[in-house]
Formats: structure tokens, C-alpha cells, sequence
């Protein structure tokens, strides 16, 4: 179950990048973050309150929410901004390098993982192309790509030690709070407010149904070791890149092509390591099949 939850994420995940793209087109980067994730806290601390959850504060539940809040609106806000100036299945693709960068971070260090940061730069260059220009946004969204590693294994060990609801809701809170000076920043006006179709249907999938991604990989991250998930999450470019064509009608081309298939190969080989069983076993839980 914890394995259909996580891939639950990354189809989820893969239709907010067109939809975030889509949804920039009329706001701004910041003031669409907070409406997201004020929708989501209304969401979150809602469900809490009808199943008459309790919400935990205490010092250690508070830390590890400020530490996961912190490298999640690092990843958010850079990959948000990202979306300005590079297309979603760039932004899907380059985001996925997480998958690289999560043992990197954990210190579970070998061959394949040297391999896989090798084969996922070559995937990069000819992704981004940096001797024709360097777009801007793909610089953002790789930044967006390391703290997100961050938050993954973050979530490894925070997960574990109970009190999963309440660290959402705490992350869901922290985020909104931080957000609104920053659309303050903004000055929105009240055409960029205009409740449109696009701006709803785009608050639907990154406020309501994504904010249930987030939970459900909180839930997933208790049983299923942060490689392994980092794994199960490279289905979220490929996803993304369909969407991005339904959608948007955005197309790779043969140079992206091959790096976006260069890319998946790193991440595939990159999280698969000898780590995995030893992390899950360290975890006391039984992880279903």
C-alpha cells in the first residue's frame, strides 16, 4: 500500500507542473504559491478537525517542521519562480535529479551513485544545451531539485518518530505564513485574483490534490526507505512531460529527448543501492508488498 501511495505522488506531482504553468500566466510566482497553500492548510487542519485529530506541538514536533518547511519552500519557490522561464517538462525533468542528489545528502556513497550523477550532468547538457544560452529558469529549478532531496530525507527520519498529521499541518501552516510577505512583495492586482478557470483548476490540482500527495508521502516515507522513494518518483517527469503534451503541446525535440531519457537512466540507477534494505530494516516496520 505505502508503494501505490508514492506513486499516487508522482502522478499528482507530474500534473502541477502544467497546470502550475498555466496558472503563472495570469499570477505571479509567489502570490500562486500562497493561494495553493492556504487552500491546502484550510484542507489539511479541516480533515484534522472533523476526525477530531490532535495537533501536536511540542519543541521536537515543532523542529522537525520548521527544518522540512524550510527545504520545502527552498524547492517550491525555486522551482515556482523556475516555471516562469523554462517549460514544464524541463522543469519535470530537472526536478527529478533530486533522485541523484537524495543519497548525496544522506551520505550513502558508491560507485553507481558516482555513475548516475555522471550519466544525469550529461542528460543535463544536452537538456538545457548551455552553449546555445543558459536559461535562467532551468538554474532555478536545479536549485529547486537539491532542496527537495533535502525535504526527501528529511521526511526519512522525521516520519518515523510519529506525529506524521501534525508535521503536515505544521508545514501546510509554516508555508502559507512565510508566503504572505513574500506576495506581499507582489502587490498583486485584482485582475491577477480573477477566480478563472484556469487559476482554479490549477489551485484544484497544486492546492487540494497535491496537499493529499504531500500527506500521502509523509505516510509513505514511514515504511519505505527515502532511496526506494526517490525511485518510485521518477514517474513524476515522465508524467509530467505526457501532461505538459496534452496540455501545452510542448514537445522535447531530439536533444531533449536524449537527455530527458539520459536523465531517467541516472535516477533509475542512482536509487537503487545497497542501502535500501538496511534503512527499512532500521525502521522496526514491516514494509508491504
Amino acid at each position: 500500500m505505502p508503494y501505490l501511495a508514492l506513486v499516487f505522488c508522482t502522478l499528482i506531482w507530474g500534473a502541477t507542473f502544467p497546470a502550475t504553468k498555466v496558472a503563472l500566466t495570469q499570477v505571479q510566482p509567489f502570490t500562486f504559491l500562497l493561494l495553493r497553500f492556504l487552500l491546502g492548510t484550510l484542507l489539511v487542519f479541516g480533515v484534522m478537525l472533523a476526525l477530531r485529530g490532535q495537533l501536536r506541538a511540542e519543541r521536537q514536533v515543532l523542529r522537525m517542521s520548521v527544518i522540512a518547511t524550510g527545504f520545502l519552500f527552498m524547492g517550491y519557490a525555486t522551482q515556482t519562480v523556475g516555471l516562469r522561464y523554462t517549460t514544464a517538462s524541463n522543469s519535470a525533468f530537472i526536478t527529478a535529479l533530486y533522485v541523484v542528489f537524495v543519497p548525496l545528502v544522506l551520505r550513502r556513497f558508491d560507485g553507481r551513485t558516482w555513475l548516475s550523477a555522471f550519466i544525469a550532468l550529461s542528460g543535463l547538457w544536452f537538456l538545457v544545451d548551455p552553449l546555445v544560452s543558459v536559461n535562467p529558469g532551468d538554474l532555478w529549478t536545479l536549485a529547486c531539485a537539491a532542496a527537495f532531496a533535502g525535504h526527501i530525507a528529511c521526511l526519512e527520519k522525521f516520519s518515523r518518530r510519529g506525529a506524521s498529521p501534525s508535521i503536515l499541518a505544521w508545514q501546510m501552516l509554516f508555508m502559507t505564513s512565510v508566503l504572505v510577505p513574500a506576495m506581499a512583495l507582489e502587490a498583486p492586482n485584482a485582475a491577477e485574483l480573477a477566480p478563472t478557470s484556469n487559476l482554479l483548476i490549477a489551485l484544484l490540482i497544486c492546492g487540494v490534490l497535491a496537499t493529499g500527495a504531500l500527506a500521502a508521502q509523509i505516510w509513505g516515507q514511514k515504511f519505505v526507505a527515502a532511496q526506494r522513494v526517490a525511485l518510485i518518483f521518477i514517474l513524476e517527469p515522465v508524467f509530467a512531460a505526457w501532461m505538459a503534451w496534452m496540455v501545452l503541446g510542448e514537445q522535447l525535440g531530439p536533444r531533449g529527448v536524449l537527455g530527458s531519457g539520459l536523465i531517467l537512466v541516472a535516477v533509475l540507477l542512482g536509487s537503487v543501492t545497497r542501502t535500501e534494505a538496511r534503512v527499512e530494516a532500521a525502521s522496526h516496520t514491516p514494509v508491504p508488498g
